[in-house]
């Protein structure tokens, strides 16, 4: 059995995350403030952006350089919280 603390990814490494929400004003720069407060290092310009085919949702890329566990639980925990977000993966 895998102890839960331990993690299959080593780090540093390139982690890929989706962030999904409604296509509003200001979506892409509020989660770009969010994953820059936590990997600072983390280019804004490489945001992928994709919307759904009705328009109304939106879908970010964004690829961080991943430094722990720690750093990826603490932005998950403020990207879900944020008001505009609706799920990250």
């Amino acid at each position: 059995m895998i102890d839960p603390k331990e993690s299959l990814i080593e780090y540093p490494c390139d982690f890929p995350l989706k962030v999904f929400g409604e296509a509003q004003q200001g979506f892409a720069q509020a989660v770009a403030a969010v994953v820059q407060a936590h990997a600072p290092d983390f280019d804004s310009a490489t945001i992928e952006m994709r919307s759904s085919s009705n328009a109304r949702y939106i879908s970010l890329t964004c690829v961080i350089r991943a430094t722990s566990r720690e750093q990826l639980d603490n932005l998950y925990r403020d990207l879900t919280s944020h008001p505009m977000v609706k799920m990250v993966l």
